[in-house]
């Protein structure tokens, strides 16, 4: 608990203590109104942790790649800034598939190499989207996913995608199965890890580790060879990249992107 929840918990508790024990003069209809009250300004107070980093976080030199109010340091795929079909609502970033302009996957400005990147997301009844990873923006690559690998994000009960087990939700996309089934239903919020250490890459959803492998070893050509990114010369070729965050065309939110590199 951190010092700011420590004192509001410990100033209702006295509040209430001392409202039902030392204020006979309050009627019964105050009493039962107080704490409500209470609960709904500490709610408020707990919803402002979101997009925000602990004193633990920043000493373990994690930052943020969403500050919960713009969309800076992120931009649409070979476009220099984040279009419209992406905007900033409640302290998320969503995308609006209803909007025709400024479609495309969003692009952190930054690339990382050893890494663990942290985010939380909710995606729509039938939602598919991802994550990718190790991404090369370069005109010669018309999409992030030609170069990066891909965490997906899926709703598993009602998505089309999801007849195969490793287009699941936590799966590395098209190349390794969930180790088991994590994901909160469509409409409430997972938490996502990925963290890739020298090459050691690893996958949580919802605190379950979903997958584990090390890219660019014999296993991992033979995974790949047996994948539908068998033919494409540039896949997963490079040791760092850009975060993306997928534009498949269903409405997804993100908030609390953090990252710390290793």
């Amino acid at each position: 608990m951190n010092l700011v929840k420590f004192l509001f918990t410990s100033h209702i508790n006295n509040c209430a203590f001392a409202t039902f024990t030392q204020t006979p003069k309050i009627d019964l209809m105050k009493k039962i109104l107080i704490l409500p009250a209470l609960l709904l300004v500490y709610s408020g107070l707990s919803a402002q942790t979101n997009n925000s980093l602990t004193s633990k976080e920043k000493k373990q030199g994690w930052k943020l790649l969403f500050d919960g109010t713009t969309t800076q340091g992120w931009h649409n795929y070979l476009k220099p800034s984040a279009g419209p079909a992406w905007s900033v609502k409640d302290g998320e970033i969503q995308l609006d598939p209803s909007v025709k302009d400024g479609r495309g996957d969003l692009v952190s400005d930054g690339v990382y190499e050893n890494f663990e990147l942290q985010i939380d997301w909710n995606i729509a009844e039938e939602g598919n989207s991802g994550i990718m990873f190790l991404v090369q923006e370069d005109k010669q690559y018309q999409a992030t996913y030609l170069t990066g690998p891909e965490y997906q994000l899926l709703d598993d009960k009602k998505a089309e995608d999801n007849k195969q087990a490793n287009h699941l939700a936590g799966s590395l996309y098209d190349i390794i199965t969930p180790s088991k089934a994590a994901e909160n239903p469509a409409g409430q919020w997972n938490h996502t890890v990925i963290k890739l250490d020298n090459g050691t890459l690893t996958f949580w959803l919802n605190g379950v580790q979903t997958v584990k492998t090390h890219l660019w070893d014999a296993n991992w050509t033979e995974l790949v060879s047996k994948s539908k990114f068998k033919n494409w010369k540039d896949f997963a070729f490079f040791n760092k990249g850009h975060i993306s965050v997928q534009d498949h065309g269903y409405h997804i939110s993100f908030r609390n992107i953090k990252i710390r590199e290793l």
